[in-house]
This record gives C-alpha cells, sequence and structure tokens, in this order.
C-alpha cells in the first residue's frame, strides 16, 4: 500500500523549505554522488509514531502577478492538490494576513481535501499568539503555531497532518495484480503506451505535452493475468515556469512509483536520455523498484545494423546507476514490440520476489572473497562472516562483517555483481544492509 502524500504549500518566503528541511530531519542532507538521484530533494519520507508519508515541499504561490505565473499558480496548486492526500498551508505570522492568503486558502478550501492550516515564525509563544489568531479567518480550521527555523510545535503540527490519514484501503492491500507504473517526461508517449495495450483510446492523447491531467489507473488484461497500469499525469513546459512544473511533474511521479511494483521508463528515441528522464529514473532505483526503460518513438529513427547498440550503450553510459534496468526499443505508433513489455514486466516481478538459499549465497559470498581480498585499513582487514537474504521487492540482503566502516561502497557492488552473475535479477535494485558482529573470543 502506497504512503500519503503530504504537500506542504503556501506563497513564497513563508518558509515552506525550511519546515520541509526540518521535518525531513538528516534525510534531506543525504546526498548521493549518484547521476540522477535528485539532488535538491524535493520530496523525503518521513515517520511520526506508527505513521509513515511521503512529504514533498512546493514552490511558492503567487496569486498576484503577470497572466504567466497566474497560470504557473494554478498549474501548481492544482497539481499539489491532486497529488495529496493532505494539504499543509504555510503561512507567516511576521507578515501577518495578506490577500495572497485569503486566495490559497479558497483554492485549497474548493478542493475538498483535508487541509491544516500552519503558521510559521512562531519564535515565542507567549508574543507571537495574539497575531496566530487572526488567521481563524481564513475559515480553513485552526492554526497550528509553529516555527520551522526554532523547531517549536512540531507535535502538534504532525498530530494535526496524521489525524487526516485514512485507514489503509484494505481492497489495495489485498489486490495482487502487478502494478505498472508508465512515467517519463511530457509528450513521450506515456498515454500512446497504454492506449496500444488497450487497443482504444481511453487516454485522451494530444501533440501538446501535459494533456493527461490525472494519474489514471488502468486494468488491463493479458493471457489471463490481470495488471494495473497506472499513467502519470505529463505537465506542459514553458521556459519561465520549466523549473516549477518539472517539480510538480516530479511529485507527481513520486505519487505513482511509491504505488508501483514495476516501473517503466518512456524516453524518447530521437531525443534520447534527458536530465529529467535520469531523475525520474533515480526516484524509482532509490525506491527499490523494478525499472524497464521504454524507449519510444523507435519507428521514426533511421537504421542500420548497429543503431540498436549504440542507442543501449548510450542509454547504459547515462543511467550507469541503474546497469541492471531492462531496456526495450518499442513504437507505440506502430505496435512494434508493445506486447513484449508484458513478458518483461513478468520477468522482473520474477526477480524482485527471488528468494536465494542462505547456503547458495554464503557459498558465492566466500567464493568472492578468496577471487578478491577485502579491503584493509591501518592494519585491519575487513572479515565477512555471514549473508542472507531479509526481505523481496527489492531483494534485501544482510551481511555480517567484523566492522562496518571497511566495508567499502565498491566492495558492497562487487559482492551484488557475484550474486547478480549467478542469479541475474535483472530488472531490480538489490539492497544490501552492513551489519556489525563482535568477533568470537
Amino acid at each position: 500500500m502506497s504512503k500519503p502524500v503530504v504537500a506542504i504549500v503556501g506563497r513564497p518566503n513563508v518558509g515552506k523549505s525550511t519546515l520541509f528541511n526540518a521535518l525531513a530531519g538528516e534525510r534531506i542532507s543525504i546526498v548521493k554522488d549518484t547521476p540522477g538521484v535528485t539532488r535538491d530533494r524535493i520530496y523525503a519520507d518521513a515517520t511520526w509514531l506508527d505513521k509513515q508519508f511521503t512529504m514533498v515541499d512546493t514552490g511558492g504561490i503567487e496569486p498576484e502577478s503577470k497572466d504567466l505565473m497566474l497560470t504557473c499558480m494554478r498549474e501548481q496548486a492544482q497539481a499539489a492538490i491532486d497529488t495529496a492526500d493532505v494539504i499543509v498551508f504555510v503561512t507567516d505570522v511576521r507578515q501577518g494576513l495578506v490577500d495572497a492568503d485569503g486566495k490559497v486558502a479558497e483554492m485549497l478550501r474548493r478542493s475538498g481535501k483535508p487541509v491544516v492550516l500552519t503558521v510559521n515564525k512562531v519564535d515565542s509563544f507567549e508574543k507571537f499568539m495574539p497575531d496566530v489568531y487572526e488567521f481563524y479567518n481564513l475559515g480553513i480550521g485552526d492554526p497550528v503555531p509553529v516555527s520551522a527555523a526554532s523547531m517549536l510545535g512540531f507535535g502538534e503540527l504532525l498530530d494535526a497532518i496524521v489525524e487526516h490519514f485514512k485507514p489503509g484501503d484494505a481492497a489495495e492491500e489485498e489486490d495482487g495484480r502487478p502494478r505498472v507504473a508508465i512515467v517519463g517526461k511530457p509528450n513521450v508517449g506515456k498515454s500512446s503506451i497504454i492506449n496500444k495495450i488497450l487497443g482504444e483510446n481511453r487516454v485522451i492523447v494530444s501533440d501538446v505535452a501535459g494533456t493527461t491531467r490525472d494519474a489514471v489507473d488502468t486494468a488491463v488484461t493479458w493471457q489471463d493475468k490481470e495488471y494495473v497500469f497506472i499513467d502519470t499525469a505529463g505537465l506542459r513546459r514553458k521556459s519561465k515556469i520549466k523549473e516549477e512544473l518539472e517539480r510538480f511533474s516530479i511529485i507527481r511521479t513520486v505519487a505513482a512509483v511509491e504505488r508501483a511494483d514495476v516501473v517503466v521508463v518512456v524516453i524518447d528515441a530521437a531525443e534520447g536520455v534527458t536530465e529529467q528522464d535520469a531523475k525520474i529514473a533515480g526516484i524509482a532505483h532509490d525506491r527499490g523498484r523494478g525499472i524497464i526503460i521504454a524507449v519510444n518513438k523507435w519507428d521514426s529513427i533511421e537504421k542500420d545494423d548497429k543503431t540498436i547498440y549504440k542507442h543501449t550503450a548510450k542509454i547504459r553510459e547515462i543511467l550507469s546507476f541503474i546497469p541492471y534496468a531492462e531496456i526495450l526499443f518499442i513504437s507505440a505508433k506502430t505496435g512494434q514490440r508493445v506486447t513484449k513489455l508484458f513478458h518483461i514486466v513478468e520477468t522482473v516481478i520474477q526477480n524482485q520476489n527471488l528468494r536465494i538459499p542462505t547456503g547458495v549465497l554464503n557459498e558465492i559470498m566466500m567464493e568472492a572473497t578468496a577471487l578478491q581480498q577485502p579491503p584493509s585499513d591501518k592494519g585491519k582487514r575487513l572479515k565477512l562472516y555471514y549473508i542472507t537474504q531479509v526481505s523481496v521487492k527489492p531483494p534485501t540482503f544482510v551481511i555480517f562483517v567484523n566492522d562496518k566502516e571497511l566495508m567499502h561502497y565498491s566492495y558492497t557492488r562487487y559482492i551484488e555483481n557475484k550474486i547478480r552473475e549467478a542469479f541475474g535479477f535483472s530488472g531490480t535494485s538489490l539492497k544490501f544492509i552492513i551489519r556489525e558482529r563482535k568477533e568470537n573470543g
């Protein structure tokens, strides 16, 4: 079951990002040198008590501005509203209640979504509480006073947020149908792929980027097995508002990836892998989902006997952080290899659920350490005692060692490669947890 999505919205400079970073805690400061893994991360997983949720930082909403920005604001607000289960509306006690707050509140009220009104920069409850009461005038519930900078009032805020979470949808939890998210930049043919699979125009397709408004779930039966395809919304891009809209296409992607078993990242054959494609693939990798790279519009490419190899090499080079991803060249227009997608989805799902016996894993590890000695530092050598698989989706392994500090990332990758050599695991990431165990005696 997917985690609830909590969007933080409000005007610029009210402290949304400060609040987001403070609530996300140390998670937000994790920077990976992996290409395509979002560094300026605008989403983070958070936990309060026993509730887990995905938190999203949104750009500033500026109602009073030129037409282009007004369009942008509507797109942003609508995207946040569409995606979120709960909206945290941040205001600023020092600026007081301004006209723009009222306009944003009206937009949120019409959405029918639960809204937690948050009044930020309340560094002293004694001093600022009379000013907080003014925000009751917005008519969207009790204002929660916080100070993002001083980390005050977070308990009350988080309580108010999780209060709005719906109890887990048991039907979805028991739903054993594989969920496949079709993600990618606008106008790469995501909806056309689903339409070709369905053999009917279920999803509106147009040459204008951004015509798919919402994520659409479509049940598809293939060879007597039912799948759920999640088509993610495309968003229109204009030069001045490109960054904010890209931010929201990523937010929607996060929400879709969260619900999927397998993620199909659709890229344009003529354009190749773009930075946004790498970002989207990075999100799926981060979440441990199965990944298939579908290169669409393959019919529009002039080919010779080396074309497919050249394209594959280029994709592997740019998306080097997901060497395990399956690559498929398709054309939604002609239907070329579209049904092959099901075969690959099935393979990836099997690999995501594959369990390796502990004895076999330990044999692979012992052989690997004999071939390449574990690293040492200051005369102390890494010792690998034991490996076992603890879960699936993605397959997760625990390795017991004498000293965690000595288990360098490159050696973990070496062990991973040895396991992949033996069992393949194509299309799925593998997760490794390193635990320390004291030497006997």
